[in-house]
């Protein structure tokens, strides 16, 4: 169709109230919203966070790196740090969930995930896990969530963590890879996708990504040049959370608005 005709079309279809889409805009593509910052409190940039959960009051975080991972308690007002325990120092610590007494704690290539006390950060024993260990979050079906860094959630027992099934996450109908830490709020799974500034929200009944959280700029370049990858998403209340990263030096309270409705927790 020549240009001048193609003008002439568009300029009627507007005079007429028909949309016209953006420029580069995909039909049926995934609704995208920015956070909206709330607050920042301090975060240790030694951190090598993996994992973090809000409960009963406790900022609950696991660290990385072999002889370097932890689990932690924070204070989620100031990120001062509660109480620490190493793992094993062969380790390397990723996702954690709380389920009941116990905090769960993955690892990323040694084939264990570690059961911890949560009130004294006591290791009570470690259990078998097949493939990598990402991230980890309790369902409201009573489910642990697993990712293991391809485009698939697992579901587990929370009990002993034995494996029971698992669904193939898309966006836009094509896999969604680098599923890495969790969050698991109602009837939704919200996963960090490691190496972008990206936060998707998963239906795990069908495994479809039905939200994109864009988090770009929430650390400001000249911080950003000493840290790591986005990764760290806690629940808060409503439609609040905290977001992190590796080795960023702020955690940030922040407010993530859907533009649908999604059935609340509890």
């Amino acid at each position: 169709m020549p240009v001048a005709l193609l003008l002439v079309l568009v300029l009627v279809l507007a005079a007429c109230g028909v949309a016209t889409p953006a420029p580069g805009a995909a039909a049926g593509s995934v609704p995208v919203v920015r956070p909206e910052v709330l607050a920042e409190i301090p975060h240790d940039p030694a951190a090598f966070t993996q994992g973090l959960e809000l409960h009963d009051g406790v900022l609950h975080e696991g660290t990385g790196l072999v002889g370097e991972s932890e689990i932690r308690a924070l204070d989620p007002d100031t990120g001062e740090v509660r109480a620490a325990a190493p793992l094993p120092p062969a380790y390397f610590g990723e996702g954690i969930t709380v389920v009941g007494d116990t905090i769960w704690q993955l690892t990323w290539r040694d084939g264990v995930a570690l059961e911890w006390d949560r009130q004294t950060l006591t290791l009570r024993r470690e259990v078998p896990i097949d493939g990598e260990g990402w991230g980890l979050c309790l369902a409201d079906d009573g489910r642990v969530v697993r990712s293991d860094g391809t485009d698939r959630l697992r579901f587990h027992e929370p009990a002993d963590l034995a494996e029971t099934g698992s669904v193939a996450v898309t966006r836009d109908g094509a896999p969604q890879r680098q599923l890495n830490e969790l969050e698991c709020v109602g009837d939704r799974v919200w996963a960090n996708v490691w190496h972008s500034d990206e936060i998707v929200r998963i239906d795990p009944g069908t495994g479809v990504v039905d939200l994109v959280v864009d988090a770009s700029g929430l650390l400001d370049p000249a911080r950003r040049r000493d840290a790591d990858v986005l990764n760290g998403i806690a629940h808060v209340t409503g439609d609040e959370y905290l977001l992190t990263g590796k080795l960023w030096p702020a955690t940030f309270r922040v407010r993530l608005a859907p533009p649908g409705p999604v059935r609340p927790a509890g």
